[in-house]
């Protein structure tokens, strides 16, 4: 089989049956594969906080920015993340208890998935939140004030607490994804929107397939393990504080007429 691939991609120079063949560059395919809590967060801190179908919209047109950057055709965008929990959690700060199924944030994220399956070659991937390990905790920054003197208990308010879920599955779905892609031999690219160092096997298994595999972390911290294991860093945003004048940014977004940007992707866009 490898040998017929090989052949498909060499081309006679001449019509001569003795003329020697050059080898022809084969298509660019590429998957996108998004870590949807890591791409959450970045992007409200990158493109501000926006509605559901707006941020849906604007991960699109951010995959698109890649595809054009790659020069190459899209295979599907995976979109990995878990549903919103619904467990029944005690608030540290507030001492009372808070029912996550009735809350603005629970409601915000059936609406984003809602809105990203009805998208053109998109694939949401779900994993299920750890329960058990759900919980409000103090953000780091504020822990460091408050352990310096800097901050004391009766300045903490709601918004320096984070609530902490723990997602599982979605390294397995990502790594049986990759695993797929790189046996049917239906990309030759995969660019992960990601910042965790979990995915440095799946990168690896990549790699060793023939794959190009390519990491966008949007400007956040990336480890030395996972610049080991990755063949390029793009990123399809300025960051802070170029990432104001971005068009995708929610204050330039919404200052130009809704129908020039955003919507669904074209087959003839990918």
């Amino acid at each position: 089989m490898a040998g017929r691939q090989r052949e498909a991609l060499l081309t006679p120079v001449t019509g001569r049956v003795d003329s020697a063949p050059i080898p022809v560059r084969a298509e660019q395919v590429t998957a996108i594969l998004v870590d949807g809590d890591f791409y959450r967060r970045r992007a409200a801190r990158l493109f501000g906080h926006k509605e559901p179908s707006e941020r849906a919209d604007e991960l699109l047109e951010y995959s698109r920015r890649h595809i054009k950057q790659s020069k190459s055709r899209l295979y599907r965008i995976f979109y990995y993340d878990c549903p919103p929990s619904e467990k029944v959690v005690f608030h540290p700060l507030t001492r009372q208890v808070v029912n996550l199924a009735k809350t603005a944030d629970h409601d915000w994220m059936v609406a984003l998935h809602s809105e990203l399956v009805k998208r053109r070659k998109v694939a949401l991937r779900r994993g299920e939140p750890l329960e058990t390990q759900a919980g409000y905790q103090l953000r780091p920054e504020k822990l460091k004030e408050l352990l310096s003197g800097q901050l004391s208990t009766a300045d903490l308010t709601e918004k320096d607490f984070s609530l902490d879920l723990t997602q599982k599955g979605v390294d397995m779905r990502l790594g049986l994804d990759i695993a797929t892609l790189a046996a049917n031999g239906h990309v030759n690219q995969i660019i992960m929107i990601a910042g965790d160092s979990d995915f440095v096997p799946a990168a690896k298994h990549a790699r060793r397939a023939g794959i190009d595999f390519v990491l966008d972390p949007m400007w956040a911290r990336v480890s030395d393990s996972l610049h080991e294991h990755i063949d390029g860093l793009w990123q399809c945003v300025s960051p802070e504080p170029r990432n104001l004048k971005d068009p995708l940014h929610v204050d330039n977004l919404r200052s130009r007429d809704a129908s020039a940007v955003g919507g669904d992707i074209g087959a003839e866009e990918f």
